[in-house]
């Protein structure tokens, strides 16, 4: 069997996909979260994480977040809150990136998670996978080196097998990672073998053939995202996506998941 790390991204960013994300670790369901450490309650959140993960084999890692319009740790040079997406990826394919800012940033959320879990993270990667983006994985790559050399980064490189058609999202963000893996390789960090996950969160999708594909076509060793979640308030008004991490979760947590691992032969423990 291979065994694949199937990790439930954006813990901590709203109580509902904390809480969903705990019962899915605690039924062995995942064996994998990354944290978002720039919203209140850090702290009560990785206490009920460090509690479900005690005696499991589970990855806790650093989800790097540098987007989404809310708050940053540290002062933003543009204004108070981080920008959206498409507004950091056109900067940093532009050189227009204040690398000062992202490293300082990027150095606080290594620390914010250090002292709510008392240990440096197991894995580091990005939210909208920021980063592999230029400007930003090198001060990424160098933060992991100081602050978790036993890390090992996500690389976004599509698993050819498990992308869906042309699955344009997909090549996209393994056009932005190329050579990311190479860069980690190159100071002494290691990265999963393949990834899979990326589709369109905005549509309804029935989502156990995907996962099934998913799985299906990743290699050993790769990693496989989820989003799942229940939708409270501070969710909606963070986050565009919502309902589909409900859908996401009914899956992973419901009675079709033990079938879907046999079927594409994944262990996750």
């Amino acid at each position: 069997m291979k065994h694949i790390i199937l990790c439930a991204d954006d813990y901590a960013i709203a109580p509902g996909v904390s809480t969903a994300i705990r019962r899915l670790i605690a039924g062995r369901r995942i064996n994998a979260t990354s944290v978002m450490t720039i919203f209140p309650g850090l702290a009560d959140e990785a206490w009920q994480l460090k509690g479900v993960v005690a005696d499991k084999d589970v990855s806790v890692g650093l989800h790097i977040t540098l987007t989404g319009g809310t708050a940053p740790l540290t002062p933003w040079t543009d204004g108070a809150n981080l920008p959206p997406l498409g507004e950091l990826v056109l900067r940093a394919f532009t050189g227009r990136l204040d690398a000062s800012a992202i490293a300082t940033e990027i150095d606080a959320q290594f620390t914010a998670f250090a002292d709510a879990f008392g240990r440096p993270p197991d894995h580091v990667d990005g939210h909208q996978h920021v980063h592999v983006l230029p400007g930003i994985r090198g001060a990424v790559l160098k933060a992991t080196r100081s602050h978790a050399p036993g890390a090992w980064l996500r690389n976004v490189k599509p698993a050819t097998a498990a992308l869906i058609g042309l699955d344009l999202k997909g090549r996209l963000i393994g056009a932005f990672g190329h050579g990311f893996a190479q860069d980690a390789a190159r100071i002494g960090l290691a990265t999963n073998t393949g990834f899979a996950g990326a589709y369109d969160f905005g549509a309804d999708h029935d989502f156990a053939p995907l996962l099934t594909h998913f799985l299906k076509g990743a290699p050993d060793g790769a990693v496989v995202m989820v989003h799942p979640g229940h939708v409270d308030d501070p969710l909606t008004a963070r986050d565009p996506v919502t309902h589909q991490r409900e859908v996401e979760f009914e899956v992973l947590h419901g009675p079709l998941m033990p079938a879907i691992l046999a079927e594409t032969d994944v262990r996750l423990f």
